[in-house]
Formats: C-alpha cells, sequence, structure tokens
C-alpha cells in the first residue's frame, strides 16, 4: 500500500513538473511574442503572467474560469482580470431588486455576468427616466414599440418628442398632410416623410 502511494506521489510530482515546463514555456513564447525585441518587457509580461496563472490555479468558481478562459484563451493576465470582473458582477447580479428587469438582462446575456450588470444598470435607469416623462401619447409608441426593452422605451420616447415639436412647428401643407395621414401615430416617420419630400 505504501509503495503504490510512493509511486502515486511521485508520478503526480513528476506530471506537475512537466505541467509548469509547458506552461513557462507557453508564457515565455506569450511574452516574446507580445515584445520580440525588448528583453526587458518579456521579463515584465513573464512575471505578470505567472502570478496570473497562479491565482487562476485557485479559482473557485468553475463558471466563470471557463468564461474567462474562452474571452481570453491565450492570456494568463486578461483571464484574472476577467475572472475578477465577472465573479463582481455575479455577486452584484445577487443584489439586484428590479426582478422583471433582470429577467430581460439574463436573458440578453445568459453567459456574461459583466453584461448583464451593464444591461441591468442601464435598464433600470431607463425605466426610471420613463416614470418621469409626461408625454402620455408618446409614451404609448414607446412601449408600443419595444414592451421589454426600457433603453429602447426611452430611446424612442426621446426621438418621438424631438419630432412631435419639429412637427408641430410646421405650418400645414400638402408634404405635412401627406406625412401625418402616412403615420398618424408616429411622429418620427412623419417627420421622416415630411423631410423626404419638402425639401
Amino acid at each position: 500500500m505504501k509503495k503504490l502511494l510512493l509511486t502515486c506521489f511521485v508520478f503526480l510530482f513528476f506530471a506537475n513538473c512537466v505541467l509548469a515546463t509547458s506552461v513557462e514555456s507557453e508564457i515565455r513564447a506569450f511574452a516574446k511574442r507580445e515584445y520580440p525585441n525588448d528583453i526587458q518587457m518579456q521579463e515584465y509580461v513573464y512575471k505578470k503572467q505567472i502570478v496570473a496563472y497562479n491565482y487562476l490555479r485557485s479559482v473557485r468558481d468553475i463558471e466563470i474560469f471557463d468564461i474567462a478562459k474562452r474571452e481570453h484563451p491565450y492570456d494568463y493576465t486578461m483571464q484574472k482580470y476577467e475572472y475578477d470582473k465577472q465573479v463582481a458582477a455575479k455577486k452584484y447580479m445577487k443584489t439586484t431588486r428590479d426582478q422583471e428587469v433582470k429577467v430581460f438582462s439574463v436573458r440578453e446575456h445568459p453567459y456574461d455576468y459583466t453584461m448583464q450588470k451593464y444591461e441591468y444598470d442601464k435598464q433600470v435607469a431607463a425605466k426610471n427616466y420613463m416614470k418621469t416623462t409626461r408625454d402620455e401619447e408618446v409614451k404609448g409608441i414607446s412601449f408600443r414599440e419595444h414592451p421589454y426593452d426600457y433603453t429602447m422605451q426611452k430611446y424612442e420616447y426621446d426621438k418621438q418628442v424631438a419630432a412631435k415639436n419639429y412637427m408641430s412647428q410646421i405650418p400645414n401643407n400638402a408634404a405635412k398632410n401627406k406625412a401625418v395621414r402616412k403615420y398618424p401615430h408616429d411622429y418620427a416617420m412623419q417627420k421622416y416623410i415630411y423631410v423626404k419630400n419638402a425639401y
């Protein structure tokens, strides 16, 4: 039994040595590719990559580790950066309160916690903005166009309000009447048709 354990230990030791040598060679080659004519920068990159590689060997979230490897397959420093960023975003997403927006964000970016966080924050800001809007008619247009996306609702609302204000300044004429008849519930399209026909 002791002999078997000793054999296993020796095998694992040598396997780790081979792996370490292989990784070291890979990192040296990476550093040389990054700075082919600068030995000092090669050494700097090498040390940074080794620190990142050792850090990544101890990480616990395998799902996020896979994301980091997928994003930066040949760069351990960037894998470490991506891993830390994704872990922070995953923790953040666990604290979010708006379930509707959270579901939307996860659906948009199912495999990227950083993008989920970005989407969530953007959507919450747009949702709060839409609560302050006053033009109910235009608000209805925006909701009809983008019922589940507050960022797009905000974009649509601002575009429609600007177009509505523009069209209100135009005196009644054939070009304006034609545009209104063609798109009675879309000020942005009214403006587009009017400008196209009037100039």
